[in-house]
C-alpha cells in the first residue's frame, strides 16, 4: 500500500484510477488552477483567503512548509493524482498531528468538482486513514463538515467514520462561524474490521 519513490512517499490507492502521493513544489501550479477555476465553488466551504492565497509563489510556498511538516511529523499533504496521466485533482491533508496520549491528526481534503461522484475522494479518505493508523501509528482520526455539506457527509459515512456529534460555530468558513458534524475513526475500528 506505501513504498517510497525518490523519497516521495506514494500510497497506492484502493481505487483503480488514483494514486496518491505527497505534493511536490512543482505541483503547485496545477493546485492553483484547481482553486481559481473553482473559486465560486469553494467558497462556501473554506475560511476567507488573502488575494496572495491566489497566487503560484503562495501555493509553492504552503506545498514547501507542507513538506517540512512531514519530515516533522506534524502534518501531511497529499495530492490526488489520476494513474492515467498524472493529472492532479484534489489534495488531502492530515494535520495538527498530535502525538502522546493523543496520538490524532484532522483530515481535511477537496477535489476537483469535474471529478466528483467516480469514488476518488472515499477511496482516498479510506487509503490515507489507513496510511495514518499503519504506519504513521496514529490512533485517531478526526474530521468536521458542515452539515449543509451533504457531499461530504456522504463520503465520511461511506469511507466509515463515525459521526460523534455536532459542534456549534466550530470554524470560521467564508466569514460566518460554522457548526460542524465531527465524524471520527480509530484504530479499533481498522482492526475490528468496522473501517
Amino acid at each position: 500500500m506505501l513504498h517510497e519513490a525518490n523519497g516521495v512517499i506514494l500510497i497506492k490507492s484502493t481505487h483503480p484510477g488514483l494514486q496518491i502521493r505527497l505534493l511536490q513544489v512543482n505541483d503547485a501550479e496545477r493546485l492553483l488552477e484547481i482553486r481559481r477555476e473553482n473559486f465560486d465553488f469553494f467558497k462556501p466551504f473554506e475560511p476567507e483567503r488573502p488575494e496572495i492565497y491566489f497566487t503560484l509563489e503562495e501555493q509553492a510556498r504552503l506545498i514547501s512548509n507542507g513538506l517540512e511538516a512531514a519530515q516533522a511529523g506534524q502534518g501531511y499533504t497529499f495530492g490526488l493524482f489520476l494513474l492515467e496521466n498524472n493529472k492532479l485533482i484534489g489534495r488531502m491533508e492530515l494535520s495538527g498531528v498530535a502525538r502522546g496520549p493523543f496520538q490524532n491528526a484532522n483530515l481535511g481534503y477537496f477535489v476537483d468538482p469535474a471529478y466528483h461522484g467516480q469514488g476518488y475522494a472515499t477511496s482516498a479518505v479510506k487509503d490515507i486513514v489507513r496510511y495514518a493508523l499503519n504506519e504513521l501509528e496514529l490512533h485517531r482520526i478526526q474530521a468536521g463538515v458542515m452539515p449543509r455539506n451533504t457531499p461530504s457527509n456522504r463520503v465520511m459515512e461511506k469511507a466509515g467514520f463515525r459521526r460523534e456529534g455536532l459542534a456549534l460555530n466550530y470554524l470560521k468558513i467564508n466569514g460566518v462561524w460554522e457548526d460542524h458534524v465531527l465524524y471520527a475513526v480509530t484504530a479499533e475500528d481498522l482492526q475490528n474490521g468496522v473501517f
